[in-house]
């Protein structure tokens, strides 16, 4: 049951001589209890309410977590609150027993259900009610406020719920954002449910009784504005919610008056026909009453739903928070749906279509919804004419938008505006729309399918259109088949036919599926005078293939969705289904087809692949096998007439399924397999023994030569799946390549399939010694044989042709990563083979990338006389040479990841990165993920001799005088992005930046140089190149590494001038903040030359200047090159001591700091320490991405520039005026300083980390019009 409020009987007395003011003593109300005479303008009241606060938010958790079930106990509800959160009863009974409390006494039950609206908002405080008497007194209005009281440390919101001044006081650890319609879980999913619920039930049983009585809805309407105008999102959230639902219940009560409207309306027609029969002038005056009463009605509810729309919904659909701003948005849509004869106009419309530029997706993805629901009904697009003409653009653009699931609503809402609107959508933005077939996000593509489906394919036209002219279902079919290749090949940007095939799956099934009209299209359109070109017909077979393909697996192309799709036992019948028809139907048509294209390798290519999806099961014996033996005898035709390598492959991979062992037709497969190489190697024999001559090597013409040849591609295309070793093959093409070796006379057109023969006679020799567990005898000659073969493929790296020096490097990569796999079993035998790349190798293999994979740009072609098709061919030209580039370096990065080759190796790539890393950037980059996971140590020594490298050749070329041309910002800007790649873990990198930072110190102080008399290292600017890598040390790393480098200071007193800004610029980047810079140099002044010198030193260090101030200081533009760390008002408010993590975080580090250093730790220099943590614990690293228009700060960081506040500003701060809400505020990202920003000192707290992105409209304070402010 619902308990009641224990309020006075004088609370709502109407006496008149009893009051001298507008108000009463005051009582508060909260599950039950009550607060009397409080006056909250004492002090002492204040406290009073303080320690009630505290009382009630201590019974407030336990009471909640009390209201679920524990321990299978049923714990039973107390408040209306509790009752609808814990949903064990019925919403109908639950509003059914208020409404009985209502009609008893309508003041306790409203403040019942006024509690119940402020509990569910999340608020732990309590509500006082003071009853409003005086609606002429300007000052109740002006305390229609919200504040907070510095000395009891609560807030407080007064505001009019007609007829009282509720006042609402909680806590200001409120604020945490954590009410019920936020919570995680299925419990407070449930809650807002039946908080709906609720809300509609309350106005259903209610529209016959009370909601009329002038008293309810006013006080509900009040209540829901006042909270909706709060700076707190909970207060906000909530009666947005409720208020909308209300509406909605509101405009269902008004469709119920005007169905009961129209049915008194026509019974007052009856009964006035009758009058003069029977004379029933009583029964008409009784209608005439309840007529009067249905017209008096709906107008009472027009104003309680323009109460809510005005007060709250114009107010909240521009509030900063997007859940908001999506509630008010989806319930508009609603209303227009339900009741278009008042919302369905450009007035209301207008919301919807400003809301489609919301900056969240959640908002956008409402209003396409909303208008999907308006779009799919035809009686209302008459209605829409103005608004698609004014929003189509942005509804267009929206199928771009960066949130898919928005974009695919963008498609479906605009396939219902081309359905219903005719002319909405032009030309253009149809094909926009079909080339969404092609993406690859597969909800987006497969909802462009149905617009393509629906818009082009699907044609319907007259009986004799349709009529067939020889079978009855091909001639729609047959139609819709042209078009879909018609539109493939005009899409001249796309060559994706399995993408296009899967977008129409799930709509053009039927016409997908139906091979018998593609194969008919193919076999017989030439003699119905329909025939197709030959593009049409390649487009048609490949359509064919990926179709099969489709019906067969079940699963997606690549880059759409999972590798692999969990098929459900309908989808697997489905697909046994379609096996089955596509092998009886293939296992008759595919031989002819293959006999009509045997000429086309191209369609050859395709149309051998369908095989390779039978069910073989259909080849029963007795029944199809003669159509098993044309298909062989189709295929060896096939062999024997071509020596394209795609057609081979098809060729040699259909025999490998046939003769697979568990099928029943395979000794008939593998019987003509035998006879088809018997064939080939008496061929090749006899062609060898024919022309070939002992130590001159081939004598023959260029015919002989070819027969060779294609007789070799031949025999190699079938030596990849089919093991050829009793044949003996590898002896003689092993002797054509040590004879190409030594002599280099043959032709490169025959090396290659020898070299390919060879390399696979290896590879099944090596497959059966594995697996038959062979003698070390064996496997020590078989490991000379891969041995020599290495030695020949790397000789072949030099060789002038250069697809057989790539060729040789693929082949060579390959069984060296082969052999590393062998390696690494348990088996002691198989161990022989181990095989590691001498140094002579590893440097042949470096060099043969850095010729043939990082080539120098060739200067562009003049193209202006050009036509499209060369220069499409030449475009193609450019891809395929990226792709084999691209091969190339990942078999390379492959060694280096698996210690093939010395990871030192990898810093030739390294230097690369920045100048092709459009073209080979994530190969590299996943090489120096790999190798960093493999050895932190090597990793980091391997960045920095890639640096070092690039930095002596920069020294080699333009000198040491200056660091700012652009060879050596490239240099820098390469580290930059080195750093990035170390995340945003410290802990897990400092290993790996402790290195960088060792390695680059004892670099920049190797060797001496003379300037002007003093000694200065020839690689001290080094130093500016490591600080890029600073920002990624911990703080006492940093100061370990500070101790480091005081190890090469002997005179720190002559380290001035310009000479010497690189040491000054790195000292500054491992010095966090003035503190810890004091602290060092104060704690090494005993190493230094004079007491005198190293204050001055010190001094002048802690200013970030030297006397001599370089030309480079102020020119430098470079992220980071600032030198004096300015501290922000947080860190020094928030500084800690690090001492005690000092020996934790030094165990792991691959040098210790210098013992002189350690040893003054403990001196009174050292227990001075104090370090800021403020701001730096709590940033996050940099990423690899590129900041773009960000301000550099002195850490190398970078500052974004925040135009607004955050997106929750009422919750963060609470500004002083109303008009810092539109102030525009820079929050500050890594490093920034008040100076900074803009903001003094001690405002800096209150800055919001908040991207701009996040808010709407930067106006007032929980809304984006000022004019919707609450007075501060």
């Amino acid at each position: 049951m619902i308990a009641k409020a224990n309020t006075t009987s004088n609370l709502l007395s109407q006496k008149e001589s009893a009051v001298h003011d507008e108000t009463v003593p005051e009582s508060t109300v909260r599950s039950g209890s009550c607060l009397r005479n409080v006056n909250l303008e004492t002090p002492r009241g204040k406290r009073k309410v303080q320690k009630q606060c505290a009382h009630i938010r201590r019974n407030s958790s336990g009471s909640r977590s009390s209201s679920q079930p524990q321990n299978g106990e049923v714990v039973e509800a107390v408040t209306l609150f509790e009752v609808v959160s814990m949903g064990k009863r019925a919403m109908q009974s639950v509003v059914g027993d208020w409404v009985e409390a209502y009609i008893q006494d309508r003041d306790v039950a409203l403040l019942d259900l006024i509690n119940f609206y402020i509990q569910c908002s999340g608020c732990q405080g309590m509500v006082t009610a003071e009853m409003f008497q005086s609606l002429c007194n300007t000052g109740v209005m002006q305390k229609m406020t919200e504040t907070f009281d510095e000395e009891t440390g609560l807030q407080y919101k007064k505001f009019m719920a007609y007829p009282w001044i509720l006042t609402v006081t909680w806590p200001v650890d409120m604020d945490n954002e954590d009410y019920p319609l936020i919570r995680p879980g299925p419990y407070w999913k449930k809650f807002k449910t039946n908080f709906c619920e609720f809300t509609a039930v309350l106005i259903q049983q209610c529209q016959y009784s009370i909601l009329y009585d002038g008293y309810l809805m006013d006080a509900v309407i009040s209540l829901l504005t006042g909270l909706a105008d709060s700076r707190v999102r909970a207060f906000r959230h909530t009666s947005t919610l409720a208020a909308v639902k209300l509406l909605t219940a509101l405009i269902r009560v008004n469709l119920n008056l005007d169905v009961s409207k129209c049915s008194v309306q026509r019974l007052y027609e009856v009964e006035k026909k009758r009058i003069s029969v029977k004379k029933t002038k009583h029964r008409l005056d009784q209608l005439e009453r309840k007529r009067k009463v249905y017209e008096q009605k709906p107008l009472e509810i027009e104003n309680m739903m323009n109460a809510i729309f005005r007060g709250i919904f114009l107010q909240r659909y521009r509030d900063v928070i997007p859940e908001i701003r999506a509630i008010c948005i989806e319930e508009i849509g609603c209303w227009m749906k339900m009741y278009p004869d008042t919302f369905l106009n450009d007035s209301y419309l207008k919301y919807i279509g400003w809301m489609l530029y919301d900056k969240q997706p959640e908002v956008r993805l409402k209003c396409l919804l909303g208008l999907q629901g308006i779009y799919n009904r035809k009686e209302l697009v008459s209605k829409m004419d103005l608004f698609t003409s004014r929003f189509k653009d942005r509804m267009v653009s929206m199928t771009l938008d960066k949130d898919h699931e928005v974009a695919v609503q963008a498609v479906k809402l605009l396939m219902l505006v081309s359905q219903d609107c005719e002319g909405a959508l032009s030309s253009d933005d149809c094909e926009t729309l079909f080339q969404f077939v092609y993406a690859t996000h597969r909800p987006l593509a497969v909802a462009a399918g149905e617009f393509l489906y629906k818009r082009l394919l699907s044609y319907l036209g007259t009986e004799e259109e349709v009529a067939p002219k020889r079978r009855g279902k091909f001639g729609t079919n047959t139609r819709s088949m042209r078009k879909l290749i018609t539109f493939f090949l005009e899409s001249e940007l796309h060559t994706h036919v399995t993408y296009l095939v899967d977008s129409l799956w799930d709509w053009a099934g039927s016409l997908l599926k139906d091979w018998e009209c593609m194969t008919t299209l193919l076999l017989d359109a030439a003699e119905e005078g329909e025939a197709l070109s030959d593009a049409q017909e390649t487009v048609l077979i490949e359509i064919i293939l990926v179709t099969v393909q489709e019906a067969a697996e079940g699963h997606p192309p690549v880059g759409r969705g999972a590798a692999k799709k969990i098929l459900s036992a309908k989808e697997k019948k489905i697909q046994m289904e379609d096996c089955t028809k596509i092998t009886e139907h293939f296992i008759m048509v595919l031989p002819q087809l293959l006999a009509k294209y045997s000429s086309d390798a191209e369609k050859l290519a395709l149309l051998l692949q369908i095989p390779q999806y039978y069910d073989f099961d259909v080849y029963s014996p007795g029944r199809l096998e003669e159509h098993l033996d044309v298909l062989l005898k189709v295929v060896k035709g096939i062999v024997a007439e071509h020596s394209d390598a795609d057609v081979l492959e098809a060729c040699s991979r259909t025999y490998y399924i046939l003769c697979n062992e568990e099928l029943a037709i395979h000794r008939r497969a593998d019987l003509a397999r035998t006879q088809l190489i018997d064939d080939l190697v008496d061929k090749f024999n006899e062609l060898l023994d024919d022309s070939w001559h002992e130590g001159e090597g081939l004598c023959t013409d260029e015919e002989g030569i070819c027969r060779i040849y294609s007789t070799l591609r031949r025999m190699a295309a079938f030596y990849n799946a089919h093991n050829l070793t009793k044949w003996n093959l590898y002896g003689k093409t092993l002797k054509l390549l040590v004879f190409e070796m030594n002599h280099g006379s043959l032709p490169v057109q025959m090396i290659l399939p020898a070299l390919q023969c060879t390399y696979f006679a290896l590879l099944w020799q090596l497959s059966s010694a594995v697996e038959r567990s062979s003698s070390k005898e064996v496997l020590s000659a078989l490991n000379g044989e891969l041995r020599f073969f290495c030695h020949i493929c790397a000789c072949f790296l030099s060789h002038k042709d250069k697809d057989l020096s790539e060729k040789a490097f693929m082949i060579l990569c390959d069984l060296m990563m082969i052999l590393s796999h062998q390696t690494s079993s348990e088996d002691e035998a198989v161990g022989v083979l181990q095989y590691l790349p001498s140094t002579s190798l590893q440097s042949k293999m470096l060099l043969f990338i850095q010729d043939h994979v990082f080539i120098g740009e060739e200067e562009e072609e003049e193209i202006k006389d050009w036509t499209e098709e060369e220069e499409r061919e030449m475009e193609v030209s450019k891809l395929n040479d990226l792709h084999r580039r691209r091969s190339l370096l990942s078999a390379y990065c492959k060694l280096i990841v698996f210690t093939m080759v010395e990871m030192s190796a990898a810093a030739e790539v390294y230097k690369h990165y920045m100048k092709t890393y459009n073209d080979f950037g994530d190969i590299i980059k996943e090489t120096l993920s790999r190798t960093r996971n493999n050895n932190r140590i090597q990793s980091a020594k391997t960045l920095v001799l890639c640096l070092q490298q690039l930095f002596q050749k920069h020294i080699e070329t333009h000198g040491n005088t200056n660091s700012m041309d652009a060879s050596f910002m490239n240099i820098k800007e390469l580290a930059r992005r080195f750093s990035l790649t170390f995340g945003w873990d410290q802990v897990k990198s400092r290993e790996s930046v402790a290195m960088i930072h060792k390695q680059g110190i004892e670099f920049a102080f190797q060797g001496d140089a003379e300037v002007e008399g003093k000694c200065l290292p020839p690689n001290l600017h080094f130093l500016l190149i490591i600080s890029e890598f600073s920002n990624k040390l911990l703080k006492p790393d940093k100061r370990l590494v500070y101790g480091y480098l005081q190890r090469y200071i002997t005179e720190p007193a002559f380290c001035r001038g310009d000479e010497w800004h690189p040491l000054v610029w790195y000292m500054n980047s491992l010095l966090a903040n003035e503190d810890e810079e004091n602290s060092i140099i104060s704690s090494s002044r005993d190493s230094l030359t004079g007491r005198s010198k190293t204050a001055s030193f010190k001094r002048k260090l802690s200013h970030g200047f030297l006397p001599e101030t370089s030309h480079t200081e102020v020119t430098n533009k470079t992220p980071g090159f600032r030198c004096t760390p300015e501290l922000t008002a947080t860190e020094r408010k928030s500084r800690k001591k690090l001492k005690s993590q000092d020996a934790s975080l030094q165990e792991r580090l691959p040098f210790r700091c210098p013992a002189r250093l350690s040893s003054r730790r403990s001196h009174k220099a050292i227990k001075t320490e104090d370090f800021s943590l403020g701001g730096a614990e709590d940033e996050g690293e940099d990423v690899d991405v590129d900041v773009v228009g960000a301000d550099p700060v002195h850490d190398g960081g970078y500052q974004t520039h925040c135009e607004s506040a955050g997106a929750d500003q009422t919750l963060e701060t609470t500004p002083s005026h109303p008009l810092c809400a539109c102030s525009s505020w820079r929050g500050q990202v890594k490093g920034g300083s008040p100076a900074q920003s803009g903001l003094a000192a001690e405002e800096e707290e209150h800055v919001l980390h908040v991207p701009e992105e996040e808010l709407l409209i930067c106006q007032a304070v929980g809304t984006a019009d000022a004019d919707c402010a609450v007075d501060i």
